[in-house]
C-alpha cells in the first residue's frame, strides 16, 4: 500500500497517494478522436427504443467513427455561431442526443449545464429551473420530450436563449432548431481547441438544504478526474468494455461513466431502469441479456438486485459470467447486502468479486476515493492520486473530510460568499461529511463513512443524532422489506421512522394473498411480525436515545420525484421529504397512534 500519512499538531491527519498522477491530455475531443482512429466500428452509446427491455425493443447504437463525425459537426455549428464560453443548458435526460450535443458543445468551448429530470417533469414546480436560467444564463437550451420543450418554452419567456430539439423537424416548434441540423453543419477545417482551464460545464449540487449551487468543471478537472480513477482501477474498471448504467447525467457520477466511455473506448448502453418500485424490471432485463465486467449502482439498487439475484437463477448467471468488479456510489452501502452479493458469487464463480466505491461530490468532479486494497469492511477507501485528504478530528471518533487537489473546484458560480466558506486556511474544501478509521493505529485499512454532518439534528434532550449512521443500520436490519428510510425527530423525544415498502420482499413474505396498500401494509399480521421482530433486534444493539426507533410506518404515499423527494442517486432527500409529509410525521408522535404506526413504546 502506497500511501503517505502525516498527522500535525492540531489532530489534523494528511492522507496522500504516494504514485504521481499520469500525464494524459486534457480535453475531450481528442480522446474520441483516438477511439475513432483505432476502433471505429465499435459501440460508443447504445438505447432501447420505444418500450425499452422489458417490451424487448432493439438497441440503437452510435458507434465511434459515428460519434466523431458528429461531435464535430456540432461543434462545428457551434463554433460558427462564436459562441465559445456561452451556455448550453440540457432538459433532457440520458439519450443518444443527449450524448451528441453535450460532447459537441464541449468540443466548441461551450459550457454545458445539465438539470435533473425533476425540473421539468411535467405538472412540476419550476421554480428550481427558473433559478437555475438566472444563475447560468443560457445562450441555448436543449429538450426532447414535450414536456421538456413546454418547460424550455417557459424559461425563454424570461430572456433564455436559443431553443434546439431533437424532432427531426422543428416545424411544431417556432423559433427553434433541430439537432438535424447540428448533425448536417459540414465539419469546420478547423475546430479551435477547447481551452482546457476554461469552465466547461456546470454541475448543479442537490439543493437539499437551499437552492442548487453551480460548480465549475473544466475539461482538465474532469479528465484528471476519470485518469485518477483509471490509474487505480485500469481495465478491471470496465471502462474501456461494456457498461450498462442508469445514473443520471445531470449528476456527477453519471456523468463520470458518459465521459469515460468516450476517453477509454467503452460501449455504455443507457439503462432506461431506475432503483425505484415500477422501473427496476428495466434494469433486470437488461442485466439478463448484457453480460458485464464491470457494474456500477446505488447502495439502494443493489440491494434490490439482491433480491432479484435470489430469486432468478439465469439472472445469476448471466451477471456473474464475466463480472471482475462493482461499484456501489457514495456511501451507506449495507455490510449484509455485500455480504449477499459476495456469497451469491463465490456460488456462481467461485470466488469474490473486487466491490469499491465511488465516493466523492460534485464539487470534486466526481469520485475521488476508491478501495483499490484488499479489504471485507464496507467503506470509502483512500484518496486516489493527486488528492490530499485532510482529516480534521471531530469530538468522537470520527473525522471531517477536506479535499485539496486539479479535480476540486476553486469556487461557485456568482457565489462568492459560499465559495468563501466552503475552503479551510490550507485551501481544502469542506465537505461536510464525517468518517472513521477502521483501524486507527492502521490508516491503510480504509475509512468509512459515518454520516453527513449538515443532517445530524438534536432531539428535545439535547441528544445528537447521528442521522447517517442511524439510517444506514436501520435499513440494514429492516431489509429486505423496507428499500429506504426517512428518519424523524428532530426537536422531538424519541426518534421514528417512515419506511419506503420493498414490493417485492414484502409480496414474497406474503405469498399470493391480497395486500393492502400504503401505511396499510402494517395491518397485515405477517408484514406486522417481521417488522415487529428487525425493529426489537436493532433497539437490542442500539438501545440509546440518539439511536433506538420507537415508533415506524410506512409512507402514505412513494416518494415523489416531482416534489424533489427523491436525489438524482434515487435516495431520499431527508429533508425536502420531511417538509412535505408534516402529516404522517405527527401521526408518527399521536399521543394514541393508530394501527398503521408500530410502536416499542
Amino acid at each position: 500500500m502506497n500511501l503517505r500519512v502525516r498527522r500535525d499538531e492540531d489532530g489534523s491527519i494528511w492522507l496522500r497517494h504516494g504514485t504521481a498522477l499520469t500525464a494524459f491530455d486534457p480535453t475531450i475531443l481528442p480522446h474520441i478522436r483516438a477511439q475513432a482512429a483505432a476502433q471505429p466500428d465499435k459501440v460508443a452509446y447504445g438505447r432501447r427504443g420505444p418500450g425499452g427491455a422489458v417490451a424487448g425493443a432493439p438497441w440503437e447504437t452510435i458507434t465511434y467513427a459515428q460519434l466523431c463525425d458528429q461531435v464535430e459537426a456540432i461543434a462545428s455549428w457551434f463554433q460558427a455561431r462564436g459562441a465559445r464560453g456561452q451556455v448550453l443548458l440540457i432538459l433532457t435526460g440520458n439519450s443518444l442526443a443527449h450524448v451528441l450535443i453535450r460532447l459537441g458543445a464541449m468540443a466548441a468551448g461551450v459550457i454545458v449545464c445539465p438539470v435533473s429530470a425533476g425540473y421539468v417533469a411535467a405538472g412540476g414546480d419550476f421554480s428550481r429551473l427558473e433559478h437555475v436560467v438566472k444563475l447560468v444564463r443560457p445562450s441555448f437550451l436543449f429538450a426532447e420530450a414535450t414536456a421538456q420543450i413546454e418547460a424550455a418554452k417557459q424559461m425563454l419567456g424570461q430572456g433564455a436563449g436559443q431553443l434546439i430539439v431533437a424532432q427531426a423537424s422543428a416545424q411544431d416548434w417556432p423559433g427553434s432548431t433541430s439537432l438535424e441540423a447540428l448533425l448536417a453543419t459540414d465539419p469546420a477545417p478547423y475546430l479551435q481547441p477547447a481551452d482546457p482551464d476554461a469552465a466547461a460545464a456546470y454541475m448543479l449540487t442537490s439543493g437539499s438544504t437551499g437552492r442548487p449551487k453551480a460548480v465549475p468543471q473544466s475539461q482538465r478537472m474532469i479528465l484528471t478526474n476519470l485518469h485518477q480513477a483509471w490509474q487505480i482501477l485500469g481495465k478491471a474498471a470496465g471502462w474501456s468494455d461494456i457498461m450498462l448504467d442508469w445514473l443520471p447525467w445531470s449528476h456527477v457520477s453519471g456523468a463520470f461513466n458518459l465521459y469515460a466511455a468516450a476517453v477509454f473506448g467503452g460501449s455504455l448502453y443507457i439503462d432506461d431502469g431506475k432503483p425505484v418500485p415500477g422501473l427496476f424490471d428495466e434494469t433486470i432485463a437488461n442485466l439478463r441479456e448484457i453480460p458485464l465486467s464491470y457494474f456500477c449502482n446505488v447502495p439502494l439498487g443493489y440491494g434490490m438486485l439482491v433480491d432479484a439475484l435470489r430469486q432468478d437463477e439465469t439472472l445469476r448467471k448471466t451477471f456473474f459470467s464475466r463480472i471482475r468488479l462493482m461499484l456501489y456510489g457514495g456511501a451507506g452501502l449495507s455490510q449484509p447486502v455485500m455480504d449477499a452479493l459476495q456469497t451469491m458469487a463465490v456460488e456462481a464463480c467461485g470466488h469474490r468479486i473486487m466491490m469499491t466505491t465511488g465516493y466523492g461530490l460534485t464539487e470534486s468532479s466526481s469520485g475521488c476515493m476508491a478501495i483499490y486494497f484488499p479489504t471485507d469492511q464496507v467503506g470509502i477507501g483512500l484518496p486516489l492520486p493527486g488528492i490530499d485528504t485532510r482529516l480534521v478530528p471531530l469530538e468522537d471518533d470520527r473525522y471531517e473530510i477536506r479535499l485539496r487537489g486539479p479535480n476540486v473546484m476553486r469556487g461557485y458560480l456568482d457565489n462568492l460568499d459560499a465559495s468563501v466558506e466552503a475552503f479551510d486556511e490550507e485551501g481544502c474544501f469542506i465537505t461536510g461529511d464525517a468518517a472513521r478509521f477502521h483501524d486507527p493505529a492502521a490508516p491503510e485499512q480504509g475509512l468509512a463513512y459515518a454520516g453527513r454532518l449538515v443532517e445530524e439534528f438534536k432531539l428535545n434532550s439535547g441528544t445528537w443524532v447521528r442521522s447517517g449512521a442511524v439510517r444506514a443500520q436501520l435499513l440494514a436490519a429492516l431489509s429486505p422489506l423496507a428499500s429506504d428510510v426517512l428518519l424523524c425527530g428532530i426537536n422531538r423525544d424519541y426518534l421514528a421512522a417512515l419506511l419506503v415498502p420493498n414490493a417485492s420482499a414484502i409480496t414474497d413474505l406474503v405469498g399470493d394473498n391480497p395486500l393492502p396498500e400504503g401505511q396499510a401494509l402494517l395491518e397485515h399480521p405477517a408484514i406486522r411480525a417481521q417488522l415487529q421482530e428487525r425493529l426489537d433486534a436493532y433497539n437490542t444493539t442500539n438501545p440509546g436515545n440518539s439511536s433506538a426507533i420507537r415508533r415506524l410506518a410506512f409512507m402514505q404515499r412513494l416518494p415523489d420525484p416531482q416534489r424533489h423527494e427523491i436525489s438524482d442517486k434515487g435516495t431520499i432527500n431527508q429533508r425536502i421529504a420531511a417538509d412535505n409529509r408534516p402529516e404522517e410525521i405527527a401521526a408518527l408522535y399521536a399521543p394514541q397512534p393508530s394501527t398503521l404506526v408500530l410502536c416499542t413504546d
